[in-house]
């Protein structure tokens, strides 16, 4: 019997979501601390940065674009491969569906355990998930840097380093100075470092900084009105990774094993970051990762369902 319900599967508590104007339209769909789009209006039509789990979720994206503009959504752009932001790609019927090339090599590589998985640990945010028809493959790809042309108004998509994942990408829209970072940004929400590549993720986030964007549409809590609200953000994100990271690697160092490197994380994490979103959720999954890179494990390893409940058993003791 395990002391606490799995990963997410108790929460069943609805978040309340809101539609706001982040630069001339530019709009962050946001929920609560669950998983965040955006859109981005052109002249001739839209792009939606991040998909949602399922199509019945993004059928509410959609219908908040409708609100704004009759224009068609063009193009789904794809921040990284996670389960809960690609898989309702489908919905939006675009004309192409963008990521990176690593993002597309990593849903080959692990797409499927990654549906099995995240699914298992966070039901409530697979609403209808017999809506979705199979993994979201993206049907554009580059390395390094792209831009969408919205009629004049240019959308930049840029690889600016690993993070969350080894494929995130931002995209940039020059004309508004405004960034939209997937989830290498959280705001009041813990990151998700399971995948994660927890070394270069600072410097990552160094070069959004150096964009001085106006506003951010983060991966995981509010809208970033402003420049200061933004590099709060960043700051926060930072130090979040980066005093998870050297826990471990503190811990690694002394020859602990998983058990007690959790137990040393939470000692330094708990203080500043137990309130944020989804904050005992990730942790098992963040400390597993920070071990494991910390001990020299390159490459993340795979998640599986059973390697999940495996990795919970052993840290609750259970």
């Amino acid at each position: 019997m395990m002391a606490k319900g799995f990963a997410s599967t108790t929460d069943l508590s609805e978040k309340k979501v809101t539609f706001s104007e982040i630069g001339t339209d530019l709009y962050a769909f946001t929920a609560e601390g669950d998983p965040n789009s955006a859109v981005i209006v052109g002249e001739d039509g839209c792009l939606v940065f991040d998909a949602q789990a399922t199509p019945a979720m993004a059928n509410k994206v959609i219908e908040r674009v409708k609100t704004v503009t009759d224009k068609p959504i063009k193009y789904v752009v794809l921040s990284h491969y996670h389960a809960v932001r690609v898989l309702g790609a489908s919905a939006y019927q675009a004309q192409a569906i963008i990521a990176s090339d690593e993002t597309h090599r990593l849903v080959a590589e692990r797409g499927r355990q990654d549906w099995d998985s995240e699914y298992g640990r966070f039901p409530r945010l697979f609403q209808d998930a017999e809506s979705i028809p199979g993994l979201t493959w993206p049907t554009l790809t580059f390395e390094g840097e792209m831009s969408i042309y919205l009629g004049k108004r240019e959308v930049r998509l840029m690889q600016l380093g690993a993070g969350h994942t080894s494929g995130d990408i931002v995209a940039w829209v020059p004309d508004a100075e405004v960034m939209f970072s997937g989830d290498l940004i959280e705001y009041h929400s813990a990151c998700y470092c399971g995948d994660a590549h927890l070394r270069e993720w600072p410097a990552t986030l160094n070069e959004i900084r150096g964009f001085n964007p106006k506003a951010i549409a983060p991966g995981r809590g509010d809208a970033l009105k402003g420049v200061d609200t933004g590099r709060e953000a960043i700051a926060m994100t930072r130090d979040f990774v980066a005093t998870l990271y050297g826990a471990a690697e503190l811990a690694v160092a002394k020859g602990r094993n998983l058990r007690d490197t959790m137990a040393a994380a939470r000692e330094v994490m708990d203080p500043k970051f137990s309130g944020f979103a989804i904050y005992e959720h990730c942790l098992p999954f963040n400390v597993s990762r920070a071990f494991d890179e910390a001990s020299g494990i390159d490459d993340p390893v795979i998640w599986t369902a059973e390697r999940d409940r495996d990795m919970w058993a052993a840290l609750q003791g259970g």
